[in-house]
C-alpha cells in the first residue's frame, strides 16, 4: 500500500488530503488496502480517513457491532471529525448505518457497498477452517466475480488471520452479531442522501439485498456494477470512483 498508517493514542488509521471528510469503514476481513484506489482518487480534493477497526483485538465476550460503533464514535471524537460522508463495505456498512442512526447531525452523506444489515451469506458465520490454505484461497476468491482479484498477498493476509484461534473466535462473534442485528425496522429512519453501489454478481449480499436497502432507505439511489462481486471499490475502482465523484458533487440527487 502506498499510504502509510498513522499510530496515535489507541488508534491506527490513514489520514490523507484536506477538505470535506470521507470516513471509510472496512469489512470483517477487510484492511486499509481495500480502499487504496479511493484514497488515490479523492485525497487530492477531500480528507480521506480510514480507521483500522479492532476486529481482532476486542474482548471476545464484547465482540459485536455495539463495540465497533463505540470505537468509531471514540475515533471521530478523538480526531474532531464533523460533517462526515460515511463509506462502508460489508460489515463496515453495517457499522456506518448504526453510527448514522446514533449520530445523525454529524453525517452528511452515506455510501454503502455490499453492506450487511439485512442479509449476508459469508464464512464468518461459522468457524473458519484453520490450516487449509486452499480453502481460504477459495473463500477469498468467492468474494469477487473475477477470482484473479484475490491476489496472493490478500489470501496470505486472511490465511494468517485464520491461523489464530482467538482471532477466529472474534470473527465468529462479530459475524453472528451482524446476522442477529437485522435493521429492516430501523433503516427507514435514515433520511440522509445515500448512494448504494453493488456488485451485480455479489453472492455474499446478493442484488436482492441491494434492492431492499434501496426500498427501505428513503433518500437512496442504487447502482449496480456488472461482473462485480462483494467489493466494487477493489474489483472496479474506476467505475466505483466515478459514481462516488458524481454523488459527492451533484447538486441534486437523481431521485428528486
Amino acid at each position: 500500500m502506498k499510504f502509510s498508517a498513522k499510530h496515535e493514542g489507541d488508534f491506527v488509521y490513514v489520514d490523507e488530503g484536506e477538505g470535506e471528510v470521507l470516513l471509510l469503514l472496512h469489512g470483517l476481513f477487510g484492511a486499509l488496502s481495500n480502499w487504496e484506489r479511493v484514497i488515490e482518487g479523492f485525497s487530492g480534493n477531500y480528507r480521506v480517513v480510514i480507521p483500522v477497526m479492532p476486529i481482532y483485538e476486542m474482548p471476545v465476550k464484547s465482540a459485536g457491532l455495539e463495540g465497533l460503533v463505540a470505537f468509531i464514535e471514540d475515533f471521530v471524537a478523538f480526531k474532531s471529525l464533523t460533517d462526515l460522508t460515511l463509506l462502508g463495505n460489508s460489515l463496515g456498512g453495517h457499522v456506518a448505518l448504526i453510527y448514522t442512526l446514533q449520530n445523525k447531525p454529524n453525517v452528511k452523506k452515506l455510501v454503502l457497498t455490499g453492506s450487511s444489515g439485512l442479509f449476508e451469506n459469508s464464512m464468518g458465520g461459522s468457524f473458519p477452517k484453520r490450516g487449509s490454505y486452499d480453502y481460504i484461497r477459495e473463500r477469498v476468491a468467492h468474494t469477487f466475480y473475477d477470482p484473479a482479484t484475490a491476489r496472493g498477498e490478500l489470501v496470505e493476509e486472511v490465511f494468517e488471520i485464520t491461523k489464530s484461534i482467538p482471532k477466529c473466535l472474534r470473527i465468529v462473534a462479530l459475524a453472528k452479531s451482524a446476522q442477529r442485528h437485522n435493521m429492516a425496522s430501523e433503516i427507514p429512519k435514515i433520511d440522509v442522501s445515500t448512494l448504494l453501489v453493488w456488485g451485480l454478481n455479489d453472492t455474499i449480499t446478493p442484488p436482492t439485498v441491494a434492492h431492499e436497502f434501496n426500498r427501505l432507505l428513503p433518500s437512496s439511489e442504487l447502482h449496480f456494477l456488472d461482473r462485480c462481486g462483494h467489493a466494487p471499490m477493489m474489483e472496479h475502482p474506476e467505475k466505483f470512483n466515478r459514481l462516488l465523484r458524481w454523488f459527492l458533487t451533484a447538486k441534486e440527487p437523481a431521485w428528486k
